[in-house]
């Protein structure tokens, strides 16, 4: 089958179709970017569909609260020659982290919690851990706090991060992974559980290391808000900001609206495959903080333009500026982010820390892009990606549906950014 099929590209200069694209559509001059130069994108991204490395993309950029490019290209499904469409569903993976961060903050706002209290005050379970050492199992000296885990400095981990072999292996034995896990019969609570009763790979506040974290919080809402964590998010988030296709199932009237999630194989081809999170057509049993939740990338977009609102959109209120400039700030320091450390990882982006739940330009040479200091941005293990950049009032995004997410793909995302901000002319 020919997977360069047909461009849908939408240089917006339309009738303002908000429920389509997730906000009001805009000429692109009317907010300082030139179409000319917007119109570069679409044709250079296709070149990853047609050199085979993607089975499709959807781009978004907007800027100042308007829509001004959204093109989608390939394949839904590409057996059945399903082409990707604006309403396509996603499945988010790790994007659902940024969102789990703001319900967080959402909770912290209600008055539950203080960011640096203890885990163990609301999840007894984690009163007493161990650690691991090359000479063997100690105790923790550290209590975990919420801002830890927040910014992945809890001294948790995944079960496919392979930096402390001997743990990852615990992880596996023990089923603990938020996406495998998600059809298995356990709930929030048994997960969370099974992960207290794991080592630590590292003191809690002294490294940086991808995790389970999001669904520790996840737990943390549902015990001091009384409520499950999905029913919260829809409380919260979703029906607030009209993110009505966004949940960690597809309804039956929304499933031919769900892309195929692909797998790459050794000689380059997509092979379908339902081995990453299994069947989303019902709700799952584990519903996780960290992975799981589908959605459209017009719904990703409102909740990334509430971000840039400093946390309101279309008149109602998420969470507090200050709670924003929280979570797009840069938590870690140097003493995470520039020095390695014994057996664990780092966070190590170039020129960049890490706020809640993402990422945080801190340095833009350093980076070797030509974004802004304090661009905010995360992606998701099917090949999603999104940025937000508070100086540029700008919002960027690129998905498709692959896993995992090749090296292709990262040249994708820095290819997106950069021919995104060479469009524009005016702040």
């Amino acid at each position: 089958m020919d997977r360069t099929s047909r461009v849908d590209v939408s240089t917006v200069s339309m009738a303002n179709d908000q429920a389509k694209y997730g906000l009001p559509t805009a000429t692109p001059e009317s907010t300082g970017i030139s179409a000319e130069r917007l119109a570069r994108i679409a044709p250079v991204m296709h070149r990853y569909i047609e050199q085979g490395q993607i089975p499709s993309l959807l781009t978004v950029v907007a800027r100042h609260g308007h829509t001004v490019h959204y093109s989608v290209q390939g394949h839904a499904d590409v057996e059945s020659d399903q082409q990707l469409r604006f309403d396509t569903i996603f499945r988010l993976y790790s994007m659902t982290k940024p969102i789990t961060a703001v319900a967080t903050m959402v909770a912290y706002e209600e008055g539950h919690f203080f960011l640096d209290d203890p885990i163990a005050d609301y999840l007894p379970e984690f009163r007493a851990m161990t650690l691991w050492t090359p000479e063997g199992l100690v105790d923790a000296r550290k209590p975990i706090t919420i801002r830890n885990l927040l910014t992945h400095t809890a001294g948790l981990t995944y079960s496919m991060v392979p930096d402390v072999p001997a743990i990852s292996k615990l992880y596996e034995d023990a089923n603990i992974n938020e996406v495998l896990a998600r059809l298995s019969g356990r709930t929030l609570a048994d997960h969370v559980h099974m992960l207290s009763e794991l080592p630590l790979i590292a003191e809690p506040n002294t490294a940086w290391h991808y995790s389970e974290s999001f669904s520790v919080l996840a737990r943390l809402i549902e015990v001091v808000s009384g409520q499950s964590y999905d029913e919260y998010l829809r409380a919260r988030l979703f029906r607030p900001l009209g993110m009505s296709d966004t949940d960690y199932h597809v309804p039956p009237d929304k499933q031919h609206r769900l892309a195929t999630l692909y797998a790459r194989q050794s000689d380059g081809s997509f092979t379908p495959t339902l081995s990453y999170g299994g069947d989303y057509g019902r709700p799952p049993d584990l519903v996780a903080g960290g992975a799981g939740l589908a959605g459209t990338a017009g719904d990703y977009l409102k909740f990334a333009q509430m971000l840039l609102n400093g946390g309101a959109l279309n008149g109602e209120r998420i969470v507090s500026p200050s709670s924003v400039r929280v979570l797009l700030a840069n938590q870690l320091g140097t003493k995470f982010g520039s020095t390695p450390l014994p057996s664990v990882g780092t966070f190590s982006f170039r020129g960049t820390g890490f706020g809640f739940g993402g990422g945080v330009v801190t340095d833009v040479i350093a980076s070797g892009t030509t974004g802004s200091k304090g661009e905010y941005f995360w992606g998701g293990w099917a090949s999603t990606a999104f940025w937000i950049d508070p100086v540029q009032n700008l919002i960027g995004m690129a998905f498709s549906q692959l896993i995992p997410s090749p090296g292709e793909v990262l040249s994708l995302r820095a290819r997106m950014h950069q021919m995104t901000y060479q469009a524009i002319e005016q702040g």
